[in-house]
């Protein structure tokens, strides 16, 4: 939800953010016109409950005379009472509507246009070369025994997958890796749970424009997330938090759950997109004034995780158009798939400044009373694709896949060696 304060203030400012996303500017005069409809039914709901207590309290004064005229007058004002509320009611849910359909004000400098017009910020790492012909992650990871796509097919349909032996290993120690790093960056690791009420995903923005994606399980009312973002911004839902215990990090393990709904024929090989997925997802609270620089920080250390698995890649500043409601900026890394003979996503951070916190009522204090706090959010790792993806990179003429220097602590070898 956006500040109707600053909107107010600044309606061309948020008019240019529609543009620049390629939404319909018109939106914000929705907005206006709604808050301006509440704002007068509010001042008319006012005005005739004082008339109405005055007149209540005139009946008690009153002569025998006067007082059938005046008891007449009450009972009229207490309908117009009621009118006024019920006009009242539907002006805020108006304005409720209108404010949710608008998306968040983009942080200056974000780059126009769509997808095909994200920056490039940065790459990081060479590009590899190799004297043999390289195998892709699907006939890699059934050579190591790690990936059986087929049974996976079988039990659960398309896009759904078992990681079997060192497969079940390598996961395991990459959560392990990606929770060491961030606990030694001051992040509460967290087990997320995978299911969430209705306003946990409305609040973090994940019922508009994504509800497609999102699997609902209609016999509970509830969702399945496709990222602990949702219940990790949910979790101080309706609390104030201490502003000396910001910013307040937390690393979040769940699994991860996406229809890819109109994805059809996209990734169909192998387990770069699915259908479920386990991740470890930063998430941080902060002041509104830190959250940029808290964004460069989350995007700092996906760089240095990347950079431990010895993976090169490149960062990229999302254009506007490609950014989710909820995000006022954000950062991509896209690690190098060689069979692809290109980068792909393996990791993502956005800064949602106070948009996620005003829908959930999340509050830090301040010297002015209690205030929405800014959240952030930054993929460490996206356990599936990083598998398919480390499984290219370091593969071997051999079908063997060396292990990078720091994972080896975690999975116990240093090269992955096929069955046979």
């Amino acid at each position: 939800m956006i500040d109707l304060r600053a909107l107010r203030a600044d309606p061309d400012a948020f008019r240019a953010s529609q543009r620049i996303r390629g939404a319909d500017p018109a939106a914000v005069d929705a907005v206006l016109a709604a808050d301006e409809r509440r704002r007068l039914a509010v001042t008319a709901a006012d005005t005739l409950r004082a008339e109405s207590n005055t007149a209540s309290k005139g009946i008690q004064s009153a002569s025998a005379s006067e007082r059938p005229a005046l008891i007449d007058k009450a009972k009229a004002l207490k309908e117009s009472v009621r009118a006024a509320e019920e006009e009242q009611s539907a002006a805020d849910a108006a304005l409720r509507s209108a404010t949710y359909a608008l998306a968040n004000l983009v942080e200056p400098g974000v780059p126009e246009g769509g997808e095909a017009d994200s920056v490039v910020v940065e790459t990081v790492g060479e590009v590899p070369s190799y004297d043999f012909e390289v195998r892709d992650h699907v006939e890699l990871g059934q050579r190591l025994g790690a990936i059986d796509l087929e049974r996976g097919a079988k039990v659960s349909g398309a896009r759904f997958y078992f990681l079997t032996g060192v497969g079940a290993l390598l996961e395991l120690a990459l959560v392990n890796l990606a929770m060491a790093q961030a606990t030694a960056a001051g992040f509460v690791p967290v087990i997320a749970p995978s299911l969430v009420r209705p306003e946990a995903m409305e609040g973090t923005g994940f019922l508009g424009a994504h509800a497609a994606e999102v699997y609902r399980v209609e016999a509970d009312d509830l969702y399945l997330v496709g990222t602990s973002e949702v219940a990790l911004a949910a979790m101080h839902m309706d609390e104030i938090l201490d502003a000396d215990l910001l910013p307040r990090r937390y690393a979040g393990f769940s699994s991860c759950f996406r229809r890819e709904a109109g994805s059809y024929g996209q990734d169909t090989r192998g387990i770069i997109r699915v259908h479920w997925f386990d991740k470890v997802e930063m998430f941080s609270f902060c002041p509104p004034d830190e959250a940029a620089t808290e964004h460069r920080r989350l995007l700092d250390w996906e760089k240095q995780f990347l950079s431990s698995l010895e993976l090169p890649f490149q960062v990229l500043d999302i254009a506007a158009g490609d950014l989710g409601s909820s995000a006022a900026r954000k950062f991509d890394c896209e690690a190098w798939f060689p069979s692809q003979g290109r980068y792909r996503e393996l990791t993502s951070t956005s800064n949602c400044t106070t948009f996620q916190s005003r829908r959930l009522g999340v509050r830090y204090r301040t010297a002015d009373g209690p205030a929405p706090v800014a959240t952030l959010n930054g993929t460490l790792c996206a356990i599936a694709r990083t598998i398919a993806c480390l499984l290219e990179v370091h593969q071997q003429p051999d079908g063997s896949v060396r292990v990078p220097a720091a994972l080896q602590p975690y999975l116990g070898r240093e090269v992955l060696e096929p069955l046979s």
